[in-house]
Formats: structure tokens, C-alpha cells, sequence
């Protein structure tokens, strides 16, 4: 059974999540996941927490768990009267005797710090509310068991707690208003739903120290986990009282729901910032950073922000490349992207156009950046990447993935489009026609390229664009394979390069064939290999991730490609966002709340998949609003 998901995040790459039924359902379910190298070195320390309230009546569980071989215990989940996910995630219990709670959790913008608070809603009675938490102290994508090791005894000075269970891990603090009782047990065999379903190891166990208990006719209970150095324990009240006072002033400044969700995925990287890819799994990837600061930062005028990120990573261009991702552990990045270095000057272009002027330092920096990654693959880089004679980019050799459709099983690339793919070369004709403000080489090779593009890429009997051209390196061989990166000759990017009725075809055949209310498939039905639905285990999965899975993201290109054909009027941005906008913001109620999922089911009823909060999704969905912004049209 599918359920929605909550999410708090701390700034730094940690983050807090589960279902809102309380039922942790994934590896990466914590109350307190903390970044030790932000936004890396990611450790699951406080995982959950079982909690049960007692009144005259009776005793009453008010969360829930999963255990082997596939049951819930307590039955806390039954007593949700409602959610609401602001300004952060709220529950209201309703108990059988009347009696009714409200339960917060949020996090602290900047520190690794979870706030839990209690209380009783109405009329004050005899009412004790009792907290067993459960800990680890774990890589999150790995799973815990029972050890020997494992130390349970806290260190307590007052109100204020620290776990120190395993020497390599930090220290895990707690501070509470309440008493706490030291009981230590393990409880084993959670399992862990979505883990099961993705064909992955689903069991684990966990530690339980103790138990934490108030008095819930005396006020509020509260309960502040933390991983950072030099905690503040001076009062669990205060501390509370500040946090939320903090986050409440903070989270009004946000305009809309999207708009907070956004700042989600923004997060420090060292000396700079960067841009998270998603929630749970992610962590920052060149390709969705570039895809997603247009819409998280400069759709939103965070100027600022986008400056700090690109100037962070225009100090990793290697060889013309930028690394597509930066491993959990260790410091070495991979460099196996294409298209990553290229979204980079397109995010560039389209931040210098933001800002209108920036500092001599910054604008030499930022060129630089560019002009390394032109001049890299005009000379020629790793994995074949090189400018042909006919100015287009050949990419690609056997064994590696280099576009964004980079699923690889072992050795096997499922879908290797080795050769010149349609969208890498939208991308290399942009960053050229850019980079023609610097020098007039670069004008030349946009000239060669764009003329070339037409002639190879457009199929005059289909009426649209070849996927892939010159395959394997082979002249004249196409994959003719009906697939949604056509779209970024016409939208998505600043400069298209198809116009009049080849653009307009283009739109038409992609709108009938792949369009979806979250976005577009990313085959067509009816193609070979094409999948309805994301399913099964890794292999199964990674076998389709791109063989008609729905991608929201690719909502952005398409919605700017629909309005350059049908001219961008107060009328055509009405029926834009009546038609794509409002059937994908209304995602925001199922899968991540309030955020949009990664992918989705390629047929009806169009299921999110994948990872629940995704940077790209969200960053494209503001873009989109901001591409149909208008006086005479409210914002959704």
C-alpha cells in the first residue's frame, strides 16, 4: 500500500522523513539523518521512535511500526485525525476516550537538529505520554543488526542526554523536559515496505536505550535530537520555543509551498553551496544541479545562490569536463557526463542574464568555466567526447553512460546512444551561439553546427527529430527511437534551433505521444521495450528507468517549446497552465508531500516512482510558472 512521505531537511544535506501514517517504510526513514562531510557522509543516528499516551481510559499507541513477517504494531496509525504538512509536519491524534494530541517534528535550518513536541489539544487532563526512540548509527544505504558492540548507557547532566554507541559515528544528543528511564532492549526484523518492492534487503534492527516520559497536564513534551558539536542544553523549552519561532519567521517568507520546497534541496558544499539532487538517496550530481538551479534559484531570484554555485563548481572543470557526481564516501568525483558540463553554461548564460552585470572577478571566473569547457570539447576529452567536422558533438564508446538516460546494469548500458543524441547537440549549439559574445570562433562553429543539425537530425517522412545520429560512430546510421529529447531543439533551452513548421511538428508528435499530466514519457508506447510500469527489482528496474518512465522534469522544455509555437500570449499561458501546469502541481498532494516525485508510471493512473523528492521535478515546475507569470494570471 503506497503512502505519502514527509520531509525535513537541515541545510546541510541531512535530513528527517517518513510516512505520514508514522510507519517508516524505507532504510532512509530517520527522525535524525545527519551530512558529515555536507552534503555527504550521510548517518542514519536516530531512526524513530515508538510513542503511546495513557489517560484514565486506557493506554494508547499514537505511532506505528512494520515488522516480519508483514505486520503493524501498535496500531498508532489509526488514530491519525489529520495532517497537515505547514509549516512543518503536524498530527493530530484523536484517542477513543475523546482525548486528542497534536505532534510536531521539524528541523533546524543549519544544524543537524530535530525538534519533537507534544501536547494535549483542548481541555488539559490526566494525561502521561511516553517516547521509546530507536537508534543506530549507520551509513543510510546500509541497514543495522543486532551487535554486541552497540553502547546503550547515556551520559546525563539534567535535562540533557548523549549516546555514544559506536566510536566512528557522532555523538547523538537529546534533550528533553521530561524523565527519562533507562531500559535497554533491541527490537528487531522493522521492515521496510519500499526496500521490498525495489528488490532490496528489507529488515533491520534496532537499538532502544530507554524510555522518555511527561506529564502532558503540565504543558508542552519535548524532545530536541541533535548530531551537533557543542549542543546547546542549557533548556528544552527554550530551545523549542526558539527553534520554532526561528522556522515559523523563516518558512513566511517563502511565497508558496513550492517555493519553500525549493530551498529544500539548496545546501552547503565546503567553501560554497550546491544543489541536492533529491530525497532520500541523492546527493548533488553536476547534471540535475544545472537542470535544476534555472527553476530552485534564478526563477526565484536567488541570485545570490546562484552565483555561489556556480563559482563552487567552475573550480572542478577538468579536461573541459565538470563531474557528474560526487561519491557518499571519499573525495575523488566522477567525471562521466557529457551533458553536465553543458548545462553548466547554459545555467551561466542564463545567470548572467538574471543578473544583468556582476563583479569583474566573478565574470572572469564564470568565463573561464566556459570557455575551458568549449575548448576542451572542441580539442577533444574523455569517452570520445569531441566536435565533428561537421560541428556537432560526437560522445561515447562502449561500457559508458554519458547522457542524462544513463541507466547500466554491470557492464550493460541500456540505453548507450553512443554517437551524436539529439539534445547534447541542442545543448553544444546554445553554449556555442553564448560563447559567440566572447569570440567570433565561436560563432563560426554555432554556423557549421546549426546547418548540420537540420540536415541530419530532421525526418521529413516522419516529421520529427532522430534520437540519435551517426550511431556508434557510424555516418548515416540513425536510431529513429521516438523519445522526448527532441524537445530541446524547440524548448528548454534559450536558443532553439528548429523553427516555423518543423518546430511545430516536433511539439504536435511529442504532445501526442509522450505527454502525460506529471511529463513526458521517455519512450513512446508502442516502441520496442516500452515498459507501463517501473517495477521489480534493480536489475528489472534499471532495465526500463528510461523506456517509457514518465519524467516530470521534462514538463519545463515542453511547456516552453508549446508556448514558442503557439505564441506566448495571455491566452496560450491560460491554456498552458490549465492543461500541463495544474494536472502536475497537483502531485504535490501524493508521493513526497509537497514536492514532485522523480518519475512516475508510463500509463494511467500515471503511479510516482522513484525517489519522492526531486530537485529537477520541482526546479522545472517553477520555471514553468515563471515562464507562464502574467499580472492578469493568479499564482497557483
Amino acid at each position: 500500500m503506497k503512502t505519502n512521505e514527509w520531509l525535513e531537511t537541515d541545510g546541510h544535506g541531512g535530513f528527517a522523513s517518513a510516512g505520514i501514517d508514522t510507519i517508516r517504510s524505507r532504510r532512509y526513514h530517520a527522525i535524525l539523518l545527519a551530512a558529515t562531510s555536507p552534503p555527504t557522509g550521510r548517518l542514519v543516528l536516530v531512526n524513530g521512535f515508538d510513542a503511546w499516551v495513557e489517560t484514565a481510559e486506557g493506554k494508547y499507541a499514537i505511532t506505528s511500526q512494520r515488522y516480519t513477517p508483514d505486520v503493524i504494531h501498535p496500531d498508532g496509525h489509526l488514530r491519525i485525525e489529520s495532517f497537515q504538512i505547514d509549516p512543518w509536519p503536524i498530527w493530530i491524534f484523536k484517542l477513543e476516550d475523546g482525548t486528542r494530541i497534536r505532534q510536531e517534528i521539524l528541523m533546524k535550518k543549519g544544524s543537524p537538529v530535530t525538534a519533537i513536541v507534544w501536547q494535549v489539544v483542548g481541555e488539559r487532563k490526566d494525561v502521561t505520554l511516553s517516547m521509546r526512540p530507536f537508534l543506530s548509527g549507520r551509513d543510510y544505504h546500509s541497514m543495522h543488526h543486532e551487535s554486541g558492540a552497540f553502547q546503550f548507557q547515556p551520559e546525563i547532566t539534567g535535562q540533557h542526554l548523549i549516546w555514544r554507541p559506536y566510536a566512528w559515528i557522532p555523538e547523538i544528543h537529546a534533550l528533553t523536559n521530561g524523565t527519562y528511564t533507562h531500559e535497554p532492549v533491541w527490537y528487531r526484523n522493522f521492515l521496510y515496505e519500499h526496500e521490498r518492492e525495489r528488490g532490496l534487503d528489507f529488515t533491520e534492527d534496532l537499538a532502544s536505550p530507554g524510555v522518555f516520559h511527561w506529564d502532558l497536564s503540565l504543558g508542552e513534551a519535548v524532545c530536541i535530537w541533535s548530531a551537533q558539536e557543542n549542543f546547546d542544553s542549557s533548556s528544552a523549552m527554550q530551545t523549542a520555543k526558539d527553534l520554532r519561532q526561528a522556522e515559523r519567521d523563516r518558512r513566511k517568507l517563502f511565497a508558496t509551498r513550492l517555493d519553500f520546497a525549493a530551498d529544500a534541496y539548496i545546501v552547503e558544499r565546503k567553501k560554497g553551496k550546491t544543489i541536492v539532487a533529491g530525497y532520500p538517496w541523492f546527493t548533488d550530481w553536476g547534471r540535475d544541479t544545472f537542470i535544476a538551479l534555472r527553476g530552485l534559484c534564478l526563477s526565484r531570484g536567488e541570485l545570490q545562490i546562484a552565483r555561489d554555485i556556480l563559482l563552487e563548481w567552475a573550480r572542478t572543470v577538468s579536461q573541459g569536463m565538470l563531474p557528474n557526481r560526487f561519491p557518499d564516501q571519499g573525495s575523488e568525483p566522477e567525471y562521466n557526463s557529457v551533458d553536465a558540463s553543458l548545462w553548466y553554461v547554459i545555467a551561466v548564460h542564463d545567470y548572467l542574464k538574471a543578473a544583468k552585470t556582476v563583479s569583474a572577478t566573478d565574470g572572469l571566473v564564470l568565463q573561464e568555466a566556459v570557455l575551458s569547457i568549449l575548448t576542451g570539447y572542441e580539442k577533444g576529452t574523455r569517452f570520445g567526447i569531441r566536435m565533428d567536422e561537421d560541428g556537432l558533438l560526437a560522445a561515447g564508446e562502449p561500457g559508458v553512460q554519458l547522457t542524462w538516460m544513463d541507466a547500466k546494469i554491470g557492464d550493460w548500458v541500456v540505453t548507450p546512444r553512443i554517437g551524436k543524441p539529439v539534445e547534447i547537440q541542442a545543448l553544444w549549439l546554445n553554449a556555442l551561439r553564448f560563447a559567440g559574445a566572447f569570440s567570433d570562433h565561436w560563432n563560426a562553429l554555432f554556423a557549421r553546427g546549426s546547418e548540420a543539425f537540420v540536415q541530419k537530425f530532421w525526418s521529413e517522412k516522419d516529421g520529427y527529430l532522430y534520437d540519435v545520429v551517426d550511431v556508434d560512430h557510424e555516418p548515416g546510421k540513425m536510431d529513429d527511437a521516438f523519445r522526448p529529447n527532441q524537445i530541446f531543439a524547440v524548448g528548454g533551452l534559450p536558443f532553439p534551433l528548429l523553427d516555423g513548421k518543423r518546430a511545430s511538428s516536433v511539439v504536435r508528435a511529442v504532445e501526442a505521444r509522450l505527454l502525460t499530466p506529471l511529463g513526458l514519457r521517455s519512450l513512446a508506447p508502442g516502441s520496442n521495450g516500452y515498459s507501463p510500469r517501473y517495477e521489480g527489482n534493480p536489475r528489472e528496474r534499471d532495465s526500463i528507468y528510461h523506456q517509457g518512465v514518465v519524467w516530470p522534469w521534462l514538463m519545463g522544455p515542453f511547456v516552453e517549446a508549446w508556448l514558442r509555437v503557439h505564441g506566448e500570449t495571455l491566452q496560450a499561458k491560460l491554456e498552458a497552465r490549465n492543461r500541463f501546469l495544474e494536472p502536475q502541481l497537483a502531485h504535490l498532494q501524493e508521493g513526497g508531500v509537497g514536492h514532485i516525485s522523480e518519475i512516475a508510471d508510463a500509463d494511467p493512473p500515471f503511479t510516482p516512482r522513484g525517489c519522492p523528492f526531486q530537485a529537477w521535478s520541482v526546479g522545472e515546475a517553477l520555471r514553468i510558472i515563471k515562464m507562464l507569470s502574467d499580472s492578469k494570471i493568479p499564482d497557483p
